[in-house]
């Protein structure tokens, strides 16, 4: 049983405050005080899949998470040429609006890895200042990830048939079968992910958002030179059930990162942070206050 407090989603976007980026808006959550901690979301969702994190995580930071651009409640511009670089900027750009100008930590999330790696690119390049990074589940390295259909029917030529095509059906299907046996979503979660996904014509830009599948190989070297090169503390919380990018993602980053810093959950799926957010918490707050063991494989 989960013991951290839901927050419902009509709840949560009532929280939410806007900004302009490059002429779309982006809506955007802010709560608690102390070192800023940017949260980066996964495809298709959006911000709030931090909902059982985002209090117990505000009593001891600065809380920053937006839906980024073709995500959640922002802007979904039909016709855009959507990119890893550009959900990069938007994060600098955010941080800007609110003010952070000393290092920020970074908790990221599937797709939002992929925005990760690159802040650590430039971070490495001298152009973002990355103070940590905690990865959960997500396509690290494209040679260990394992595109799930709907993945691989959104960037195929028929990809935009895809996309008009996904329904609640869709996405049930889908998303059920990368959660863990005992931690699958109840019919209101996936009730309140569709209507996130439903926002602003969401279906009619999936094709497009997925083609960071193809973007995430081509920067591939660029990425995993930043990870190992960076000078970041890291951290890799991973749901070993994970059909996508589980147990054989968190061996390949034990077999690239030098003093990998890994934590696994066997019988947890793609979601951690909803899947078990208790033991991400923990987990999290233990590698802030230092109680890194270099080279463990962690499990629990």
């Amino acid at each position: 049983m989960n013991p951290l407090s839901e927050i419902p989603l009509s709840v949560w976007r009532s929280r939410g405050q806007t900004f302009d980026f490059k002429g779309h808006a982006i809506r955007y959550w802010v709560a608690g005080q102390g070192e800023p901690l940017l949260l980066l979301h996964g495809f298709p969702t959006a911000s709030w899949d931090w909902h059982y994190l985002w209090q117990p995580l505000a009593r001891h930071y600065r809380l920053i998470a937006c839906d980024m651009l073709g995500f959640g409640d922002s802007s979904k511009p039909q016709e855009h040429r959507y990119s890893l670089l550009e959900q990069a900027d938007l994060q600098q750009a955010l941080l800007a609006h609110v003010r952070v100008d000393t290092p920020v930590h970074v908790l990221a999330h599937d797709y939002g890895d992929s925005v990760a790696q690159e802040l650590l690119a430039r971070h490495r390049d001298g152009l973002a200042s990355i103070a940590s990074c905690v990865f959960l589940n997500g396509g690290l390295f494209p040679e260990a990830h394992h595109a799930v259909l709907i993945q691989k029917l959104l960037i195929s030529p028929l990809g935009w048939l895809a996309a008009r095509a996904f329904s609640r059906d869709t996405l049930v299907n889908s998303v059920t079968r990368i959660y863990g046996p005992a931690t699958r979503p109840s019919e209101s979660a996936l009730d309140d992910c569709w209507s996130l996904i439903q926002s602003n014509q969401g279906t009619r830009v999936l094709h497009r958002l997925a083609c960071y599948l193809i973007e995430r190989r081509l920067r591939r070297d660029r990425w995993v030179t930043a990870m190992q090169h960076a000078g970041v503390p890291m951290r890799f919380i991973n749901g070993g059930w994970d059909p996508v990018c589980g147990k054989a993602m968190l061996v390949r980053y034990r077999e690239l990162i030098y003093r990998a810093d890994t934590i696994l959950l066997p019988d947890i799926g793609h979601y951690p942070h909803t899947e078990a957010p208790v033991q991400v918490l923990r987990h999290y707050l233990a590698f802030r206050a230092g109680l890194r063991p270099a080279g463990i494989c962690h499990t629990g």
